[in-house]
């Protein structure tokens, strides 16, 4: 089977394996496709050898190797997402995605299940349902997956006992329709010794399905519901005259002649025709279109059915899965990619987390390393989006971090956040042009970060006094000042420091709309949330001072008894003694205290505010 024959024809399935450590998955792929004869007879040979050499001397070689992703991350001192194979039998062709079974590689299995219709998950018969099991099962079917073959494998661990298949085919299948995976297949399976995975076991007499590659090539899974034309535009196509919009269609259909609407802009237009010669397109295809209209039209626009169009919104609902060694932090700023708009991202609420083990929703105020949670998404500019449980192309987001550029979580988008669409702009005529007009200089934040003691409220007070004396509207953030009331509710966690640092921003953000020269002088530990303050004024508008102050220095002047108490262990989440300084890599002002006075550093930044603000 699966040689040199044609493929063309064949229905392609794309499945998930996924278990807990050691459940047998990478055994598993690899016995059906060295039983099958799926493979090459060089790569045969070479897995006989590579199995000798790790001093597997039977007559079967270690067949885990043939697609184990982590081994090869292991051997090879590499990164593998997930390990892919592809393969085809006479009646149908296949991708299968092997992934670790490890808690830390969760973002390995929602990688792997994004794009599946069907989940392999594998339960050591010996052991039972375990964590992971849930884990994995709960994932998949937040990821669409809504058809699962269930492999109790190592059965022969287990005496190929009936009653043990069935006690946990019964707790599967309970489980599964808590969480909403309503087409369940269960197979008895020994991977090791070959039971029930191309041909029936004579050591299962009482099993009367499928075994497994049968099943794989004859089961239909459960299809999600039928979608509107959906086609976000990847790239803009210019030829002369020819303007051409490019990108694959993720849901419905397409043809020449067709009224379709561009979001978020929701101008309408007809599909004028497909390059090619072709007339139409279904979901899947990548294609190249041309339009009637001359529309402004480009790479994140959305291209949907004008009869059912996508949402567009800047506040939603989601299902978020952390995957980030870090925590997530209500009120960092992240970018979020939309289909193929990248766009910025605050996580501006976190309702409840999800027990994996009992399904119950737990308050929470961060997301740990592969924890799921209910939470309220923030963008910087409107996006189009669907419900993920009605298309998992235009309803998935990647969060990513804005500094690393890695990806750290995903979220299912769910709905426009309630109320949300009644809350808009509202246009003023007094803007802060003209309110710098008025007071004759511009407007700009100057943000102060360092150590406590370092010299910041010092260095803020003589700035306010010079700026003052010269006539200047002024107004100095101070964060003792701060926490005394607009931020009283807040303790020190990183989470309430991340509000901490976002509600001053925000403030901050409005006095300089107001036409003030701002003047704040925070701690704020964390890197994110200074480009963050950054990022809500004008370009030219905000300046980073560090304060630079090494620790024993800061702890040495200790002006309030904070390190004192600190180290005391009277201070928990002490910055610089058990919670960390991100220090600026590239600052607008750096002013070393150990050599610079504070009428130095007032100097410093006064140069850089008559060279962008006061001239």
């Amino acid at each position: 089977m699966g040689g040199a024959s044609d493929l063309s024809g064949r229905s392609l399935l794309r499945f998930i394996t996924c278990g807990s450590v050691d459940d047998g998955k990478s055994t598993l792929i690899g016995r059906l496709l060295y039983d099958s004869r799926l493979i090459h007879t060089d790569q045969l040979d070479a897995l006989a050898a590579e199995s000798k050499r790790l001093g597997n001397d039977g007559d079967t070689p270690d067949l885990a190797l043939l697609v184990d992703g982590l081994a090869a991350e292991r051997e090879q001192g590499i990164t593998i997402d997930v390990a892919y194979r592809y393969f085809a039998t006479d009646r149908r062709r296949f991708i299968v995605a092997d992934t670790p079974g490890h808690e830390q590689y969760t973002r390995n299995m929602v990688t792997g299940a994004s794009t599946a219709a069907l989940a392999v998950i594998l339960v050591d018969a010996s052991k039972g349902m375990l964590t992971q099991t849930r884990r994995h099962s709960f994932l998949v079917s937040l990821l669409g997956i809504r058809t699962a073959v269930l492999a109790v494998n190592k059965l022969d661990l287990a005496g190929y006992s009936a009653d043990v298949f069935g006690r946990i085919e019964r707790d599967y299948r309970a489980f599964a329709a808590s969480v909403g995976i309503t087409d369940v297949h269960c197979v008895p399976t020994s991977a090791l010794r070959g039971d029930n995975i191309i041909d029936h076991s004579v050591r299962t007499p009482w099993y009367d399905g499928p075994p497994l590659l049968r099943l794989l090539e004859t089961i239909t899974p459960e299809a999600g519901p039928a979608c509107a034309f959906r086609m976000p535009v990847q790239t803009v196509i210019r030829e002369g005259d020819f303007r051409g919009l490019a990108g694959t269609v993720s849901g419905g259909a397409l043809a020449v002649g067709d009224r379709i609407q561009v979001l978020p802009s929701r101008k309408d237009t007809t599909v004028a025709r497909l390059v090619g010669g072709r007339q139409d397109a279904v979901a899947g295809e990548a294609v190249t279109i041309a339009v009637t209209d001359d529309l402004d039209i480009g790479r994140g626009d959305l291209l949907c059915s004008p009869q059912h169009p996508a949402t567009v919104a800047t506040s939603v609902d989601a299902t978020v899965i952390w995957l980030h060694e870090q925590p997530m932090l209500p009120g960092r700023s992240y970018y979020a990619k939309v289909g193929t708009r990248t766009v910025p991202c605050t996580i501006t609420q976190l309702r409840h987390r999800t027990d994996i083990t009992t399904l119950d929703h737990v308050p929470a105020v961060e997301l740990a390393p592969n924890d799921i949670g209910a939470c309220t998404l923030e963008f910087g500019a409107p996006i189009t989006f669907d419900p993920y449980r009605d298309n998992r192309e235009t309803g998935g987001c990647l969060i990513i971090d804005r500094l690393s550029g890695g990806t750290v979580g995903a979220a299912l988008l769910e709905r426009e956040t309630d109320g949300a669409g009644n809350v808009h702009r509202q246009p003023v005529d007094i803007d802060k042009a003209a309110r710098g007009r008025l007071n004759g200089h511009g407007a700009c934040v100057v943000w102060l970060t360092g150590l406590s003691g370092a010299g910041k409220s010092t260095i803020a007070n003589l700035l306010e006094r010079r700026l003052h004396a010269l006539g200047k509207h002024t107004y100095l953030l101070d964060g003792d000042n701060v926490r005394r009331g607009l931020n009283r509710d807040l303790g020190f966690t990183d989470t309430d420091r991340v509000e901490n640092i976002r509600r001053v921003a925000e403030v901050a953000a409005l006095m300089a709309d107001a036409g003030l020269i701002v003047l704040a002088a925070f701690i704020s530990p964390f890197t994110a949330e200074r480009q963050t303050a950054r990022k809500l004024v004008g370009p030219h508008e905000f300046c980073e001072v560090f304060v630079d102050t090494p620790l024993d220095i800061a702890e040495q002047r200790d002006p309030k008894g904070l390190y004192r108490k600190a180290r005391r262990g009277e201070l928990p989440n002490f910055t610089g003694i058990d919670s960390p300084y991100e220090a600026p890599d590239d600052p607008d002002v750096r002013v070393d205290t150990t050599t610079d006075t504070p009428e130095h550093a007032a100097d410093l930044v006064m140069e850089w505010l008559r060279a962008n603000v006061l001239r």
